[in-house]
């Protein structure tokens, strides 16, 4: 049995939601903050006062209101590229030719040992009130990628469709090999449940969402249900793309390149599944599961995290030997279509550093009003800001580019082919990249970040008011600080992946629902319009203010003399993830010699204080060729992390730092290639070559910074 490492809790999702890896390095950041009058200098506020929930209302009625599938919006991304032209940005939309697929049918029939049958209605129920939910070119329930295929056999239960899961079901000894898998969402990205149930043996597998991973806001803790309440609408369902996030992405039939119309095409057999998938709601699964009481082990008796749910009458038993079978079909139409990123540039002073703030435009749904179209909604606004900003004469020192990215949702497509086009210019004058993705699914804001962009990303917090519960006297980082207090690792599950694999210091915001909030319906058709005005934003207080964030977090990396990104800040994030793989290695019972990776950390410690010695003299003597050097140095050293040829097995993620964990998905793994080379393979010489490796990439950082 392969070891399994227990590094990462079980927190609130956001969206894409991911599981979070949290670790706070800025100790010296504790309680509430002293003064919650936010004091703005002029072209702050400025930036701040151009904020307008109204307006905002606006751009998200126009995102919600119509379908903008991957490679089927076009008129979507022109019309953003427009309104970015009308506050002053050059704008254009790049072409890129992808592999994408489409739902033709799919049907689903439990058949009972009796012969009798269910035949699930794998739809979701269309609301008078919610009036996109009833649009006539509203889209069928489906998973991107998903195979063309037929399943009809006995089904078993397995949980959150982790390796571990499987594991764990072969000791209790169910069959699995032939069979259906019937997996809960939760865990793993659900395109790892259909990689796990492929490489057991089974033959297909249905995924369906349980209402208890609500928190308080269930049906069953006597809360209506969604239009009527803010519980989950019983037949709500999530759709979501099932290409192997862990291993690629981005075009699976372009590795490494660009997709054109003229580009060779790979074979993405590695990258894609081969057995049928269907995503249900949990009224549809629920006598699907009952059927399974009784049989096998009951749930609780399982011992797994997250195996047990709360759909009413269900005991999550594994179901070996209950009879009942599942006649699964699935056909999907494969093509390649033209999909468009909308670009957006003012150029600086200085063409060697550019900033980028990306946002992704295609949804699953006619909706979409959190994910992605709250963070579009906050583009198009920020935007403007910085069009009334440039009416004053102001000029960026570093270029802006703005980006509006296509087919995120099936592999974050868009800004990986735009990142393979452009790499050569980015790693040469990229800054940062700055991402939004569900700029607001609840009132509760959250921050991913690499180590050297946690400093500044809580000061901007300090100097944005946030509503919060009826109180109108907290800031964000008041909120976030109390709800929060730490910012995560970035792993994977938006458009920051191809960014950070390429060294480029990154960042990932949002706000999230809380236990005691709204349930937020993510990637179904109640994340909608209604939804947000009724329940989720219902004034989009919470759009201005963390719209109103990233732009000033924008105006400081575009404006300021001193780049504000810390290196030294990774030093105690590097020794937290030495402290965790020292965990992983004892828990595996074997012996790692480590003491190259620490004395490289102290390598990089010593890099970064001189560092920082060189830049506080070049502020202090306001000398403009130092802080060129200084900031130069701060855009290059993370480039170093990325040097090494990438991970063992999935040369994608070139970070030895942070990766996507192999059966995670979206959650991080740090020095991943060390971890998983013990926890998934047990081979201690491979991870002893990667500290190595891992080592040499911090000591080439180490040198960038060194003066």
């Amino acid at each position: 049995m392969k070891l399994i490492y227990l590094l990462i809790a079980a927190v609130p999702a956001r969206a894409c939601p991911r599981e979070r890896s949290l670790h706070s390095t800025l100790s010296h950041v504790v309680g509430r903050q002293t003064s919650s009058a936010p004091v703005l200098d002029t072209n702050e506020q400025l930036l701040v006062d151009s904020f307008d929930n109204s307006s905002i209302a606006t751009w998200s009625y126009y995102y919600t209101h119509g379908a903008h599938l991957a490679g089927k919006n076009k008129t979507v991304a022109q019309w953003t590229a427009d309104r970015w032209a009308e506050f002053g940005f050059t704008s254009r939309l790049d072409e890129y030719y992808v592999l994408l697929d489409y739902p033709v049918s799919h049907s689903l029939i439990l058949t009972y040992p009796n012969g009798s049958t269910f035949t699930p209605s794998l739809k979701e129920e269309a609301l008078a009130v919610d009036e996109t939910t009833s649009y006539p070119n509203s889209i069928p329930s489906f998973n991107g990628y998903s195979f063309t295929g037929n399943a009809s056999a006995e089904y078993v239960y397995v949980g959150r469709g982790q390796q571990v899961d499987f594991e764990r079901l072969l000791d209790l000894g169910v069959e699995l090999k032939g069979k259906i898998a019937l997996a809960k969402y939760g865990g793993p990205f659900r395109g790892l449940k259909v990689k796990n149930s492929q490489e057991y043996g089974l033959i297909g597998i249905v995924i369906f969402t349980d209402p208890g991973d609500d928190g308080n806001i269930t049906e069953a803790k006597g809360v209506s249900a969604y239009p009527n309440g803010p519980a989950r609408n019983p037949t709500a369902v999530q759709r979501g793309s099932v290409l192997f996030l862990s291993i690629f992405q981005g075009d699976p039939t372009t590795p490494g390149y660009p997709s054109k119309q003229d580009s060779p095409r790979a074979d993405r057999g590695n990258l894609v599944p081969h057995i049928p998938s269907l995503p249900i709601s949990w009224l549809d699964a629920q006598p699907i599961l009952q059927a399974l009481n009784g049989y096998g082990t009951n749930g609780s008796d399982v011992n797994r995290t997250g195996w047990v749910g709360e759909i009413p009458g269900v005991s999550y038993s594994t179901g070996q030997g209950a009879g009942a079978t599942l006649t699964l079909s699935n056909v999907m139409e494969d093509t390649y279509s033209t999909i468009w990123d909308a670009i957006g540039i003012i150029n600086g002073t200085n063409q060697d550093e550019v900033v980028i703030v990306g946002n992704h435009r295609d949804a699953w749904i006619v909706g979409g009003a959190a994910d992605p179209n709250s963070g579009s909604a906050v583009l198009v606004e920020l935007a403007k800001a910085f069009g009334k900003l440039t009416e004053t004469g102001w000029k960026p020192t570093r270029t802006i580019v703005l980006a509006s990215w296509d087919a995120e949702e099936y592999g974050s497509i868009g800004s990986t082919e735009w990142v393979e086009e452009y790499v050569p210019w980015l790693k040469a004058a990229a800054v940062s990249y700055f991402n939004i993705d569900v700029a607001v699914s609840g009132p509760i804001p959250v921050l991913d970040a690499t180590p050297d962009l946690h400093n500044i990303s809580l000061e901007i917090m300090k100097k944005i008011a946030w509503p919060y519960r009826g109180a109108t006297d907290l800031t964000m980082y008041d909120v976030w600080k109390q709800e929060t207090g730490e910012i995560g690792v970035l792993g994977s599950g938006s458009d920051f992946t191809s960014f950070l694999q390429s060294g480029i210091a990154s960042l990932d915001v949002g706000s999230i629902n809380g236990p005691d909030d709204p349930v937020y319906h993510y990637h179904s058709n109640y994340d909608s319009y209604h939804w947000m005005t009724t329940f989720g934003d219902p004034e989009f207080i919470h759009h201005k203010a963390i719209g109103q964030y990233l732009t000033l977090l924008l105006y400081h990396f575009s404006s300021d003399a001193a780049l504000p990104l810390q290196p030294a800040d990774y030093v105690p994030e590097l020794n937290t993830y030495l402290t965790d793989l020292e965990e992983v290695i004892a828990s595996a019972n074997g012996t790692l010699d480590l003491s190259e990776l620490t004395a490289t950390i102290g390598t990089f410690e010593a890099s970064a204080e001189q560092y920082n010695a060189l830049r506080d003299f070049a502020i202090s003597t306001s000398d403009a060729d130092l802080l060129t050097v200084t900031n130069q140095k701060a855009r290059d050293f993370s480039r170093g992390f990325t040097s090494q040829g990438g991970l063992p097995g999935r040369e994608f993620f070139q970070n030895l730092l942070f990766a996507p964990g192999l059966d995670t998905g979206y959650a991080p793994v740090t020095y991943p290639a060390i971890t998983e080379s013990i926890t998934f393979t047990n081979n201690f010489t491979q991870a002893q070559e990667f500290v190595g490796k891992t080592a040499n990439a911090i000591l080439l950082a180490a040198n960038i910074l060194k003066t």
